[in-house]
Order: C-alpha cells, then structure tokens, then sequence
C-alpha cells in the first residue's frame, strides 16, 4: 500500500469521526435586537476608556523622554 493511499484513508477515517463537530456550528441563537444594543454599549464603554488611556501614556512618555529643568540656585553674600 502506498504513502498516499494510507494518508488518504487516514483522513477520511478522521473527517467521519469529526463530523459532529462541524454539526454543532451550525447552531442558531436567535439573537435579538437587544443583544447586539447590550454589546455595542459595551463596546462603548471599552473605547470611552481606551482614548484617555492612551492620552495618559502619551503624557508619559512625553514626560519620559523631555529635558529636565534644572533649578536655579539662589547664592547668599
């Protein structure tokens, strides 16, 4: 028996054995409207708080990489 015609049984022995698996995405949910209103409002939420987030490490990182300041000295005589 050659390579090829075992592999070949081979995948076809496993593809019988698999076929449940594909069975199940087929499923239906009837999702309504009103879930995708509830995911799209948390999606919302997630962006509102990605944007002052980076901000944020913007600021740092501009503060990260600017010169510093040095502070005068004030002499007494």
């Amino acid at each position: 028996m050659k390579l090829s015609t075992r592999i070949a049984a081979a995948t076809l022995a496993l593809s019988t054995l698999a076929a449940p698996a594909f069975a199940a995405s087929t499923r239906s949910d009837h999702s309504g409207i009103v879930v995708w209103i509830f995911l799209g409002f948390c999606g919302l939420i997630i962006a509102a708080q990605l944007i002052p987030a980076i901000l944020v490490m913007f600021g740092f990182a501009k503060a990260v990489t600017s010169p510093k300041q040095e502070e005068a000295k004030q002499s007494s005589h």
